[in-house]
């Protein structure tokens, strides 16, 4: 995907997240859950007008941050060599609040009952397996991807590490579709995702130790 069709592609989520708002507003209660504990239990609102704009304000400030970031890129660390997989990603990420932003909204007005848990445990997994498919494409850079000391510092540990944390990523999306279609525990959940976070970052420092060592620093006397 090129940088032209991502920007049309980013620009029309974000006026589907207005459109959808503007639909819905005069249905909105006065007050409408905007945040949400482990449980999926409402714990915090605003009114319908924040509710109605804060996403699609979320979505914007995005959209640009992602777009200019590739611009302002040091040398030496620039994501050029894995723009695509930037643009698919920018895309994706997009399209993912914009799915908590219908569900949001439509948590307001019904349509999944009490329960908000199910439909964020779907769209989280939804961008965790798309991320997966790509992490292992990326090359090292300081905005995306797994950024420990040992990756940042060698090509064939930030390879090693991006492909099993792709893998990982994966995984722990489809157990979140699943789990929520099916329902699961908190603690569940947050062993899935803690441990498709964690396990690639211990990995990187073992394939840092195996590969570069932990040499002291040379003799200057």
């Amino acid at each position: 995907m090129s940088s032209r069709p991502t920007q049309w592609i980013s620009l029309m989520l974000c006026l589907l997240a207005l459109g959808f708002s503007a639909f819905v507003y005069s249905d909105l209660p006065q007050q409408v859950a905007t945040h949400f504990n482990l449980a999926g239990e409402p714990d915090d609102w605003s009114d319908r007008l924040t509710a109605a704009l804060m996403l699609p304000g979320a979505m914007l400030l995005t959209w640009l941050l992602l777009w200019g970031l590739p611009k302002v890129s040091p040398t030496g660390w620039r994501v050029e060599p894995f723009m695509p997989i930037w643009n698919r990603i920018q895309a994706a990420l997009l399209a993912f609040l914009l799915f908590i932003h219908v569900a949001v909204l439509g948590h307001a007005l019904g349509w999944w009952g009490a329960d908000m848990g199910r439909p964020v445990l779907v769209g989280v997994g939804l961008l965790l397996a798309f991320l997966g498919n790509y992490l292992g494409k990326t090359t090292r850079n300081f905005f995306l991807g797994i950024r420990t000391p040992w990756t940042l510092a060698s090509d064939e540990v930030w390879r090693r590490t991006h492909r099993l944390g792709g893998w990982t990523m994966a995984v722990a999306g489809v157990a979140l579709i699943g789990m929520g279609i099916f329902g699961a525990s908190e603690m569940l959940v947050g062993v899935i995702i803690g441990g498709a976070a964690l396990i690639p970052v211990v990995y990187s420092f073992f394939a840092y130790r195996s590969l570069e060592g932990f040499k002291p620093p040379p003799d200057e006397s």
